[in-house]
């Protein structure tokens, strides 16, 4: 069966910095689609993250390039398996130089926490209780 897949394309400072970060989170590089100028971030089957330097990301795009420190471009969340996965994984960035950011969300049936990589983009990360999501 067919599996679609998401690639967020994201524009980095420091290429070498990014992948040193995203693989402290405990993500792998595909090498096969990384070079000086851009990262391959595997995040799961169905989830990579292309790390693209600012002068190689304006190859696709004719926009202004964000300044993700001081404007949001977008909000990136990810599903944990559980509470504790999700503040493991936060840890895990701050610890590699990320920022928490934001107060952790508890709705009970729903846990979730942020932070902010290296360039300023937002990765929330979000626990739900399946029994909640099954109604």
């Amino acid at each position: 069966m067919y599996q679609q897949m998401i690639f967020v394309n994201l524009a980095t400072n420091d290429v070498a910095a990014a992948k040193k970060f995203f693989t402290a989170l405990g993500y792998t590089i595909n090498p096969q689609f990384s070079t000086d100028d851009c990262a391959c971030v595997v995040i799961s089957d169905t989830i990579v993250a292309m790390l693209l330097d600012k002068q190689r990301y304006a190859d696709f795009t004719k926009k202004e390039i964000a300044d993700s420190t001081k404007t949001s471009e977008v909000l990136i969340c990810l599903s944990a398996e559980s509470r504790e996965k999700v503040d493991e994984l936060v840890e895990k960035a701050v610890a590699a130089g990320g920022t928490a950011t934001g107060e952790p969300q508890d709705h009970g049936h729903m846990y979730g926490r942020a932070f902010d990589d290296l360039d300023g983009h937002t990765w929330e990360v979000m626990w739900m209780d399946p029994a909640a999501v099954q109604g």
